[in-house]
């Protein structure tokens, strides 16, 4: 029969060894989550650095419960949604990707924005002088906001906008360039061909729209707007 202080000596050192294995896998948790939040901030504030002057991103940790993230690879499930605001990031894991999670984060930028420098009336096309400049936080405004100029000039307001507010996207819509009944050239090309047709517009269209056109044989096809009265079909 092993002596009591032996006995005790061999207990006290098994509990040892599972004290530093918990040690051990708690480091290596903690390490991977580091790397795992490392990899999404580094990720965000690429997507996001453009957008203003000064950027602060603040990421909600993920549960230590969840198994190790290897290889972590971020991406936006939303991607025609701005990085402001709060945001939701897609993280893929492992070597097939096939494992993800999702993690939330705050992004706060500090940059210039445009808002209307006088009241514009609905149906009024939006120029250049319409507009003017306002600093602050981006994440605040709301998610439709059109921050840049270039997506608010040469666009029609679809609704009274008042001076001093934002633009949002559902307020704005781009020039009719093709009303229905009119006749437009629809240009049909490829590889080594390039072929023009009259025809008439069934609809009105704005630039970058698809609309029907009807020819005189009474053919229907689809073409894409993409000027005054011309449209082309895409092969």
């Amino acid at each position: 029969m092993p002596h009591p202080l032996q006995y005790c000596l061999a207990i006290l050192k098994q509990l040892l060894l599972l004290l530093l294995f918990s040690l051990c896998l708690s480091l290596q948790a903690h390490a991977s989550n580091d790397l795992l939040m490392d990899t999404v901030q580094q990720f965000l504030y690429q997507e996001s650095q453009a957008l203003g002057q000064e950027v602060m991103i603040d990421i909600t940790p993920p549960s230590p419960h969840l198994p190790t993230c290897v290889s972590p690879e971020p991406f936006f499930p939303n991607a025609n949604h701005p990085p402001l605001g709060r945001v939701s990031v897609g993280v893929r894991c492992g070597e097939n990707r096939r494992q993800v999670r999702y993690i939330q984060a705050q992004i706060d930028i500090i940059g210039s924005y445009a808002v209307a420098g006088q009241d514009i009336d609905r149906g009024t096309l939006i120029t250049g002088d319409m507009l003017t400049l306002r600093e602050g936080n981006l994440g605040d405004l709301a998610s439709q906001a059109l921050t840049d100029q270039n997506d608010i000039v040469g666009m029609v307001a679809q609704r009274p906008i008042r001076s001093g507010s934002t633009f949002q996207s559902h307020y704005l819509q781009a020039p009719q360039v093709v009303k229905r009944g009119q006749r437009v050239t629809v240009i049909a090309e490829g590889a080594g061909f390039r072929v023009s047709r009259e025809g008439e517009a069934l609809s009105d269209g704005a630039q970058g729209e698809r609309i029907r056109v009807r020819f005189d044989t009474r053919e229907l096809v689809t073409a894409r707007v993409i000027g005054q009265g011309t449209l082309v079909i895409d092969f």
